[in-house]
């Protein structure tokens, strides 16, 4: 492949109006860092402008997602679970603009020329948030042409992005709306590799390209693996990790190399010189570092996560989330002194040897410990019906006597995810001036029998199960069986 000349990328910090250029450079850089007078002067002592040294664009990618248009709306006489543990009974929610305005009691206000929507016998959700998905990296139909979730070529691969092998017109997509009420969803790499790249948070609207998806400054993730996967995948090629012992040694070196590269960086941007060489991969993992890139990490025993939360601890990063995570049960007071998420399945379990000391228990029991608790899909179907896993969770927790409220259990696929993935304070629950990412439910979610009435993303009804013109369906689907399919 021809490489493009200069890097495009490079943008220098600090400089506005006149002193920018298409391409991003400097008229005094255009030739390259450290070309002028001024630069070779100031670099002598280390005392370089600040305003001056080169960096790279952090977001070479960015959304183009435009809402929807809606209409002012009040969902009336209706059961509202907020997202955040609370419940209102007979309940308004108003919502204009994108934004919800508001939510309470019957004497809520609601705002004049609003279409009024009738929710006796029904309940109100915040979105549905799956915070593991794989939709669009491996999309219906199952085929390898386009398989694009693991870049298995090498146990560290932090330089892919997800976002670049996902498929827009995937069905799961619109699949997952109609029939889950899913809103967002991260996907994310797969878990062949211990660092298998970023991860990318979408809004669930259709879009000719991913960046038409991407939710608006949403930050990345990184998805990182532990445990069976990578010494499998590796150890059956003869190279390491073959083993555990290998899993933690590669990804420890890997970290110290992360380090080292972003103290390079601190140093070039404190004191000027040569800008450091730079790598794709050790970017994502320096923006890891640094707090801004969430890291998702795929795990199933207590042990391992035990020693992955020492290892975030000698290297200075933080995990966000421990996915699968089928024993966090065993380590809840762990996981709350950390402030760690764990994104659990309800009931799967025992398919290999590290899944094997699962229990159905595993969400309520980490809930009821005081952590984060997550119910997530990591697959195509199960991602169509989170409500009933979070059900299922809920009702072994309540068998062994743990007291808690269907409005909780919601928190497990609304509020939790989103504070998990970064984007808490602008959905995930229903409070003014957050996102207006709604669903309305035909009965109680926690229930098999309810289902997905209207699904509302910023304020935009997106679909109707009454209205069949309101079921998306993708460019790929057009003229083939099945078609805006919603069993």
């Amino acid at each position: 492949m021809r490489k493009p000349k200069g890097n495009p990328n490079i943008f220098i910090s600090g400089l506005v109006g006149a002193g920018l250029i298409l391409g991003g450079l400097s008229p005094a850089l255009a030739e390259g860092p450290g070309s002028s007078s001024r630069d070779k002067d100031s670099d002598k002592d280390g005392k370089g402008d600040k305003a001056e040294r080169v960096s790279f664009n952090k977001n070479p990618f960015p959304s183009t997602y435009r809402r929807y248009g809606g209409r002012p709306t009040a969902i009336t006489n209706v059961t509202i679970f907020d997202g955040e543990g609370g419940r209102i009974d007979n309940g308004v929610v108003t919502f204009a603009d994108g934004l919800v305005v508001g939510i309470g009691g019957a004497d809520t206000a609601i705002p004049k020329g609003a279409v009024i929507i009738d929710g006796g016998g029904k309940y109100v959700t915040p979105g549905i948030i799956d915070i593991h998905s794989h939709l669009g990296n491996y999309p219906s139909p199952s085929v390898d042409a386009v398989a694009d979730g693991n870049e298995v070529t090498g146990p560290v691969t932090a330089d892919v992005w997800a976002e670049h092998g996902v498929w827009p017109q995937d069905p799961g997509f619109s699949r997952a709306m109609a029939n889950g009420g899913i809103t967002s969803l991260q996907i994310l790499p797969g878990s062949a590799n211990l660092f298998g790249g970023r991860s990318v948070t979408l809004k669930n609207i259709p879009a000719r390209t991913v960046q038409g998806m991407k939710f608006p400054d949403a930050p990345y993730g990184l998805k990182m693996a532990c445990g069976e996967n990578p010494k499998r995948v590796y150890g059956s090629r003869r190279q390491k990790p073959g083993s555990r012992m290998g899993n933690l040694a590669l990804n420890r070196q890997t970290w110290a190399r992360a380090v080292e590269y972003k103290r390079k960086w601190d140093d070039y941007q404190q004191k000027g010189g040569t800008p450091p060489a730079r790598d794709i991969g050790m970017d994502t993992l320096k923006l890891a570092l640094e707090g801004e890139i969430k890291i998702h990490n795929h795990c199933y025993r207590a042990d391992e996560m035990a020693q992955v939360i020492d290892m975030a601890k000698e290297f200075g990063y933080t995990v966000s989330t421990f996915h699968h995570a089928v024993e966090s049960y065993k380590i809840g007071d762990l996981l709350k002194a950390n402030n760690i998420c764990s994104a659990m399945w309800a009931d799967w379990w025992g398919f290999k040897l590290e899944a094997y000391d699962g229990i159905p228990e595993n969400v309520p029991l980490v809930h009821q410990a005081g952590a984060c608790a997550i119910v997530h899909s990591d697959d195509q179907d199960q991602i169509q019906r989170l409500n009933q896993e979070a059900a299922k969770a809920l009702a072994d927790g309540r068998r062994m006597g743990l007291e808690i409220s269907d409005a909780t259990a919601i928190s497990w696929i609304t509020f939790n995810p989103a504070k998990a993935m970064g984007i808490g304070e602008r959905t995930g629950s229903l409070k003014p001036k957050k996102m207006a990412d709604i669903v309305l439910w035909n009965g109680n979610p926690l229930s098999v029998y309810s289902r997905p009435e209207k699904v509302w993303i910023d304020g935009a009804m997106l679909y109707d199960a009454l209205d069949p013109n309101r079921r998306p369906v993708s460019d790929f689907e057009l003229g083939q069986p099945g078609e805006g399919d919603t069993k």
